[in-house]
């Protein structure tokens, strides 16, 4: 991906984090597959694939933060995939769409502590 050095243009602050991460296409039950997110933010999340998806597309995704204890389930919509190891690895951003307002504001508290870290 192209490093983008202008002015911040998210809603959301986002923060480099390593957590487990199960997805499923939302129309294809039982299929899920593991990966790992590589950033998040209260609006999203850029997660490693094992293939490109399609802008658009709604993925069933399960999150366990190391901040609560019960396993998040969300629907997310490809923003954008792109090819970082041809044939392999993507990058994947995601929207969420349905993410709960508790968990909304948890997330929130979590990345401003680690930016305040930072």
């Amino acid at each position: 991906m192209k490093k983008y050095n202008g002015p911040e243009r998210r809603k959301h602050s986002r923060i480099d984090a390593n957590f487990i991460v199960s997805y499923r296409i939302k129309q294809i039950p039982d299929n899920y597959d593991l990966t790992q997110t590589k950033n998040v933010s209260q609006g999203g999340i850029l997660l490693t694939t094992n293939r490109k998806f399609e802008k658009g597309t709604q993925l069933m995704i399960t999150i366990r933060f190391p901040f609560i204890p019960q396993r998040i389930e969300v629907t997310g919509e490809v923003v954008e995939s792109e090819e970082i190891v041809k044939g392999l690895i993507y990058e994947t951003r995601i929207r969420f769409l349905d993410l709960n307002e508790e968990f909304f504001k948890k997330l929130g508290s979590f990345i401003q502590e680690r930016l305040n870290k930072w």
